[in-house]
């Protein structure tokens, strides 16, 4: 008998507001999707000063490890009632463990804390860490993120989570298009019966560059051609998603400074990270490294050869 493994929406908490807010989202997500949600507490061990401080008895440990994830999941619980929840309490270092729950689930989820001002995220060592290495896709959300942010706001301009969400926005490398990523944001798209915005930006061949400035012509005839290989990367998936209202477009510029653009009017942001089995190592790409410190939405890195 052949027993068959369902994936399910993981997120990462810790107590802290970015990690709340990233389990809100991944509960909402586990919905659209129809998936169970589970919870992942990773207790790190402190070293063997700390651990013998007064302060870190046995009651506040207890609250971190058991209080925090149970009483989480019961707000998630009356807030979304029907979806199955469940909690994971580990042991060990937080990016190994989270990285490691990756492998079974759907998506990983990750609190990243909120830039003020500007919008965005500031990235910590452990989100960049398990970015860098899932083998599944990893969506980071800001500290303070809500159901009506990922949503038009209603006929009064007021925020709303009854309305239709905002576009999902892809950033397409046509030179590298893989079908994964392709496929993420257009089912990310679809469920949430919204449109999908693919922006591929792009720049001149160094060998160009001296004389682009005067000669117009020039860069009128390579943006036609990267519009043209743009449609027709998209062109298959615009077949197989019929319904689906796709804008593709390919502005000169920095890639990463136009998903950021992009970025404030979307409710969910993709782009992908080059997995590298090398002696290099993990690592995040630059385009993927701006748009996480930088984007207003909710960003899903997936991963992909």
């Amino acid at each position: 008998m052949i027993r068959t493994i369902t994936l399910g929406v993981t997120a990462g908490l810790d107590g802290s507001r970015e990690s709340r807010a990233a389990a809100e989202w991944a509960a909402r997500e586990a919905e659209l999707l129809g998936l169970p949600l589970k919870l992942v507490h990773v207790d790190e061990p402190s070293p063997a000063p700390l651990a013998q401080a007064p302060l870190l008895g046995a009651e506040t440990l207890q609250y971190w490890t058991e209080r925090v994830p149970r009483e989480a999941a019961e707000g998630i619980r009356l807030r979304h009632p029907g979806l199955d929840v469940k909690i994971e309490q580990l042991s060990g270092r937080p990016a190994e463990a989270l990285t490691d729950e990756a492998k079974d689930a759907e998506l990983l989820v990750l609190g990243s804390r909120g830039l003020s001002g500007i919008g965005g995220f500031m990235v910590g060592s452990v989100g960049l860490a398990v970015v860098a290495r899932a083998e599944r896709p990893v969506v980071l959300v800001r500290a303070g993120e809500q159901a009506a942010d990922e949503h038009e706001p209603d006929p009064a301009g007021i925020p709303s989570a009854a309305t239709a969400f905002r576009p999902v926005v892809l950033g397409l490398d046509i030179e590298n298009p893989d079908e994964a990523l392709i496929d993420f944001a257009f089912a990310a798209a679809s469920r949430r019966r919204t449109s999908l915005r693919v922006v591929h930006a792009w720049d001149v061949p160094p060998y160009y560059a001296y004389g682009l400035s005067v000669d117009l012509e020039l860069h009128e005839s390579l943006a036609r051609a990267e519009n043209t290989a743009l449609t027709e990367v998209l062109s298959p998936w615009r077949t197989k998603y019929p319904d689906l209202e796709v804008t593709a477009e390919s502005p000169y510029g920095s890639p990463g400074s136009h998903l950021v653009d992009a970025s404030r009017t979307a409710s969910l942001v993709v782009v992908g990270r080059r997995v590298r089995r090398g002696p290099v190592g993990a690592h995040v790409g630059p385009v993927t490294h701006a748009v996480l410190h930088h984007c207003a939405a909710p960003v899903a890195v997936v991963p992909h050869d």
